[in-house]
C-alpha cells in the first residue's frame, strides 16, 4: 500500500486526495476545468431546444452545465430536419459512408482523453471503466467501417423457376431513427448503437439521458468532424415521460436501451405505429462457478463482473453461484479482493470503482441491503455508504443468506452488490440461474471447456461468457448481443445490429416464360407441369 492510499474502518481502500470535501491538489483536473463555458457552447449548439434545463456530476453532486431543453414542438423540427438530409445522406455511397466510421475511429482515439474525463464526471465511474465505452465504440466502429459494405451489398438467391426467375435481395435505410440513450454508459449507449445505424444510410434523433448528454454530444461533434452531415444526427434533451413519447411519436424505427418498465412503454408505443423497435433491458444476471473451476481466477473475475461501473452495467452480475465444495475458499478469496479495491472519484487512473449516479440509485441500493440484512442476510464486504468520498459512494458489498422474500434476490439492483448462493450440481446451478424473467447475460466458471460450453447452450440469456464475467461476449462484435424474455427484443452488433436499421426489398425478374400457362397449354397441363416440376426440384435437391 503506497502512502496515498489508506484503509477506511472496514477495509476498503479509498484513495486519498480525492475528497471533493479537501482542497484540490495542484495539477489535478476539476470539472470547472474539463467543462468550459466554450465546451458547453460548442456541444449544446447541435441540440434542438428552446428551453433551459441543466446536469450534475455525481462525484460532488455540483452543476456541470447549463443546457437546452427540447419541447415535442422542438422534436418534431428535429425529425423535419433529419428527413430532408437523411435523403442526401442515403444517396451517398455505401463506402463513402463507411469511411466516416473509420475516421471517427482515429479521432476516438487520439482524443481519448477528452471524453473519459466528460464520461466520468457525468457517470461517476472510474477511469479504467470509462475507457471500456471508448474501447468498445472503437470496436464498432472498425468493424461497421470495415463490413458495411459486406452487409448492405444486394444478394442473390435462386428464384422460383431455375434460370427463369432471377431475384435480389436490397438492403434499404428504414429513414430516420429515434433513439433513445441511458445514463450508465453514455459513449458506447448512444454513438455506439448509432453507427450503425448512420453507415446504413438513416439519420437518427436522439435522446440521451439530461445528465450524461455532454459526452453524447461530444461524440457528435467527432463525427461531424470525421464527415458525417450535422442535420443526419439531430439530438433533443428532455425528461423522459415528456420527450421519449415524442421520439417514439415521430421514428421509422425505434432503438431504446433502458429498464423493462420503461421498454415496454416504448414497445407499445411503436407497436401503435407499426415501426420496428430494438429493446436491451434490464437484467439479473448469474455467474456460476463450478467445482472445477481456478478459485483464484474465478474470484478476480467476480470483481470485474459484479463491480465495473459500480455495478450499474446492464450486463453485470448481481447473482453469483458456487459449488458448495469450493463455496468457502471461493468467498475467502472474492471478499479479500473486494474488501481491497480502492474507491476513489479523481479524473485520472487508478480507482478500482467509482460513484453510483445519483440519489435515486444510492436509494435502491441502500434499501435492498438493509432489507436483506434485516431480513437475516450477511454482509460478508461493504455494506455501507462512502459520502467521505462523494454523495453516492457505495462500498462494493457481497451478502450471503440471501433468501427469495428479500427484494435483492430477484429485483435488479443496478449497484455494486452481489448475493452469494451455494449449489450442489450443475443441473441445480442451471435452474437457479434460468430461474428468473430477465436473460440479457451469464458466466460460467469452470476448467473443462467442453463443460462450460454444455452448461452455457443450457442458460437462457442472450450471451454468455466461459471464465469471464461479460466483456469477451460483448466485445466480439461480429456475434449478436442482447436480451432473451424480459431482457429485450433485437439485437446489436454483427449482421443483426446493422440489418435491423434497414429495410428488406426483393426484386424477382421474370424471363421468358411467365408464371402462369403459356405454350398453349390450358389451366390442367399448367398445374401438371408444375407439380412435376415441383418433383424434380426435390429430386435435385434444389432449395
Amino acid at each position: 500500500m503506497t502512502d496515498s492510499q489508506a484503509p477506511d474502518s472496514t477495509g476498503t481502500t479509498t484513495t486519498a486526495g480525492t475528497n471533493p470535501l479537501a482542497p484540490t491538489p495542484a495539477g489535478v483536473r476539476t470539472a470547472a476545468d474539463v467543462v468550459t463555458p466554450q465546451l458547453v457552447a460548442q456541444l449544446t449548439k447541435g441540440v434542438v431546444g428552446s428551453g433551459r434545463t441543466a446536469n450534475h456530476t455525481p462525484f460532488t453532486g455540483e452543476k456541470l452545465a447549463d443546457l437546452p431543453e427540447s419541447t415535442p414542438e422542438d422534436v418534431l423540427k428535429a425529425y423535419e430536419a433529419a428527413r430532408a438530409a437523411q435523403a442526401v445522406w442515403a444517396r451517398t455511397p455505401v463506402r463513402e459512408r463507411a469511411a466516416v466510421l473509420l475516421r471517427f475511429h482515429d479521432l476516438l482515439l487520439a482524443r481519448q482523453a477528452e471524453v473519459l474525463d466528460l464520461i466520468q464526471l457525468e457517470t461517476g465511474k472510474a477511469r479504467l471503466h470509462a475507457h471500456e465505452e471508448v474501447q468498445a465504440v472503437a470496436v464498432a466502429a472498425r468493424h461497421y467501417g470495415r463490413r458495411a459494405a459486406a452487409y448492405l451489398r444486394p444478394k442473390r438467391h435462386a428464384g422460383a423457376m431455375p434460370t427463369l426467375t432471377k431475384v435480389t435481395e436490397l438492403r434499404h435505410p428504414r429513414g430516420v431513427v429515434g433513439q433513445i440513450a441511458p445514463w450508465n454508459y453514455p459513449l458506447e449507449l448512444s454513438v455506439g448503437d448509432a453507427l450503425p445505424a448512420f453507415v446504413a444510410g438513416n439519420a437518427v434523433v436522439m435522446k440521451p439521458d439530461t445528465e450524461t448528454c455532454l459526452t453524447a454530444l461530444w461524440a457528435r461533434d467527432l463525427l461531424i468532424e470525421a464527415g458525417l452531415p450535422a442535420d443526419v444526427f439531430q439530438v433533443v434533451l428532455g425528461e423522459g415521460p415528456v420527450i421519449g413519447p415524442e421520439v417514439v411519436r415521430h421514428a421509422d424505427y425505434v432503438s431504446f436501451t433502458g429498464s423493462t418498465r420503461t421498454g415496454r412503454e416504448v414497445a407499445r408505443g411503436a407497436a401503435a405505429r407499426l415501426v420496428g423497435v430494438s429493446l436491451e433491458l434490464g437484467g439479473k444476471n448469474a455467474m456460476l462457478v463450478l467445482d472445477d473451476a481456478d478459485i483464484e481466477k474465478a474470484a478476480a473475475g467476480a470483481v470485474r463482473a459484479c463491480f465495473s461501473s459500480a455495478g450499474q452495467l446492464c450486463i453485470s452480475i448481481e447473482r453469483l453461484y458456487v459449488h458448495e465444495s469450493v463455496a468457502d475458499a471461493f468467498l475467502e478469496r472474492f471478499a479479500t479482493r473486494t474488501k481491497g479495491m480502492r474507491l476513489g472519484n479523481s479524473l485520472a487512473y487508478g480507482a478500482d470503482m467509482g460513484s453510483l449516479v445519483g440519489e435515486r440509485q444510492l436509494e435502491t441500493v441502500s434499501r435492498h441491503v438493509e432489507e436483506a440484512v434485516a431480513k437475516g442476510a450477511k454482509v460478508v464486504a461493504g455494506g455501507v455508504a462512502r459520502p467521505d468520498i462523494g454523495p453516492y459512494f457505495y462500498e462494493p458489498t457481497i451478502l450471503d443468506g440471501v433468501t427469495e422474500p428479500m427484494a435483492v434476490c430477484g429485483e435488479e439492483t443496478f449497484g455494486p452488490v452481489v448475493s452469494i448462493y451455494r449449489f450442489r450440481t450443475d443441473e441445480e446451478a442451471i435452474g437457479l440461474a434460468n430461474s428468473t424473467p430477465y436473460g440479457l447475460n451469464s458466466s460460467v466458471w469452470t476448467r473443462n471447456a467442453r463443460r462450460g460450453a454444455e452448461v452455457a447452450a443450457r442458460l437462457r440469456t442472450g450471451t454468455v461468457n466461459v471464465n469471464e464475467g461479460y466483456a469477451p461476449a460483448y466485445g466480439s462484435v461480429q456475434s449478436p448481443m442482447g436480451g432473451m424474455k424480459d431482457s429485450g427484443l433485437g439485437r446489436r452488433h454483427g449482421s443483426e445490429g446493422i440489418l435491423k436499421y434497414t429495410e428488406a426489398q426483393t426484386v424477382a425478374q421474370q424471363r421468358l416464360l411467365p408464371m402462369a400457362p403459356a405454350l398453349g397449354m390450358d389451366d390442367e397441363k399448367y398445374a401438371a407441369f408444375m407439380s412435376t416440376s415441383l418433383r424434380v426440384m426435390k429430386a435435385l435437391r434444389l432449395r
